[in-house]
C-alpha cells in the first residue's frame, strides 16, 4: 500500500505540473494590454501608498516581472512556479489583498455550505436508492425514480427561484439574499452570529441538495440492482439469512464500491464553491470570488485557485483508489 501511495503521489505531482503549465499558457495568452489596464486601475484605488504617477510604469514592470508575462511561456511559467513552491502567490489584482488572505476569507463559507449539502445528499439519496432497488417496479421505486429525474432535470436557477419564492417571499421563513440579517449586521457575535449565518444557508443548502440527490439516487439504485442479481446474494438468501442482513451487509457493502468513485470525486466540490447558487443567494464564497477573478483577468488569484482545485482533484482520486481496498477485500492495491 505504501509503495502504491508513493507512486501515485509522484504521478500526481507530474500531472499537477503539466496541468498548471496548460493553465499558465491560457493566462499568458490574455491580451497583453491587460496588465497595463490593471496597473492603471490599481493606481486609482484608495489605500495605495504610492501616487498614481509612481504606479504607472513601475507597477506594469513589477506585474510583468513577478508573473513572467514579459518572458516566453516556459520561462514565465517557471518564474511563477518558483514563487508558488514557496507559498508566495502575490497580491490579487481584483481584490487588492494577498491571494491567500482573500482565499482564507471566503473559502469556509463555501466549504460549510457544500458540506451540509453533501451530507444531506448521502443521507437522503443512498438509502432511497437502495430502497428503490429492493422494491423494484413498485410504487416506491417509481416515486424515487420520478423524484431523481426531477432533481437531475431542474436547473439550479429554477430550484433557487422556486425556493426563494415559496419560503422567502410567500412564507417569510428565510431571507432570500445575503449571509447575515441586514438590520443586525455588525451587532451579532459568537453563537448568535453563527445561527444567523446558518439560517441564511438553509435555502442555498436545500438548492444544492435537490439538484444533487437525483443522480446519486439513480446511481445507487442501478448498482444495487446489479448486486442483488449476483450469485452470492441468491446463495445468502438460500442459506436462510434474514433479508435485512442480506441487503444491509452483503449487498450494501458491494454497492459502496462504485459509489466510492463519486464520493471521492466530490472532495474538490467541497472547496471549489457553487458559482450559480452563491451568486443567486449573494453568498460571497469561493465560487463567486473565483468567477469574478477569472472574469476580470485576476491572474494571481486564478492561478492559485486552479492549482488548489487541481490538487484536491488528485487527492480525491487517490483517496477513492485507497477506499476501494477498504470496502472490498477482493481488491488489492499493488
Amino acid at each position: 500500500m505504501l509503495k502504491f501511495i508513493v507512486k501515485r503521489l509522484l504521478l500526481s505531482i507530474l500531472i499537477l505540473f503539466f496541468s498548471m503549465f496548460l493553465i499558465y499558457l491560457l493566462m499568458n495568452n490574455l491580451p497583453t494590454s491587460y496588465v497595463e489596464k490593471t496597473a492603471r486601475e490599481l493606481a486609482t484605488l484608495p489605500g495605495n501608498q504610492k501616487s498614481a504617477e509612481q504606479w504607472t510604469e513601475e507597477l506594469i514592470e513589477e506585474l510583468n516581472e513577478r508573473y513572467g508575462l514579459n518572458k516566453g511561456a516556459i520561462p514565465g511559467f517557471f518564474t511563477w512556479l518558483s514563487y508558488a513552491v514557496r507559498g508566495e502567490f502575490g497580491e490579487s489584482w481584483q481584490w487588492t489583498v494577498e491571494v491567500t488572505e482573500k482565499f482564507s476569507e471566503v473559502i469556509w463559507y463555501s466549504f460549510f455550505l457544500a458540506l451540509i449539502a453533501f451530507v444531506l445528499e448521502i443521507i437522503i439519496a443512498v438509502p432511497l436508492g437502495v430502497l428503490a432497488a429492493t422494491k423494484q417496479y413498485s410504487m416506491t421505486d417509481y416515486t424515487v425514480t420520478v423524484v431523481s429525474l426531477i432533481g437531475i432535470s431542474m436547473p439550479t436557477f429554477f430550484v433557487a427561484t422556486v425556493l426563494k419564492f415559496v419560503f422567502a417571499a410567500k412564507l417569510g421563513w428565510f431571507e432570500p439574499f445575503g449571509m447575515v440579517t441586514a438590520r443586525l449586521a455588525g451587532k451579532l457575535t459568537g453563537f448568535a452570529w453563527l445561527l444567523d449565518i446558518a439560517w441564511h444557508f438553509v435555502l442555498p443548502a436545500l438548492t444544492l441538495t435537490i439538484i444533487g440527490i437525483g443522480s446519486l439516487m439513480r446511481y445507487t439504485r442501478t448498482n444495487t440492482l446489479e448486486v442483488l442479481n449476483a450469485d452470492y446474494i441468491r446463495t445468502a438468501r438460500a442459506k436462510g439469512l434474514p433479508e435485512s442482513k442480506v441487503i444491509g451487509y452483503h449487498a450494501f457493502r458491494n454497492t459502496l464500491i462504485p459509489l466510492v468513485t463519486i464520493l471521492g470525486g466530490s472532495l474538490p466540490g467541497l472547496f471549489s464553491g457553487a458559482l450559480i447558487t452563491e451568486t443567486l443567494f449573494s453568498i460571497r464564497g469561493i465560487g463567486y470570488t473565483s468567477f469574478e477573478s477569472m472574469k476580470n483577468g485576476d491572474i494571481p488569484f486564478t492561478m492559485f485557485y486552479l492549482a488548489f482545485v487541481t490538487i484536491l482533484t488528485l487527492v480525491g482520486t487517490l483517496i477513492a483508489d485507497i477506499l476501494y481496498a477498504v470496502v472490498d477485500p477482493r481488491v488489492r492495491v499493488n
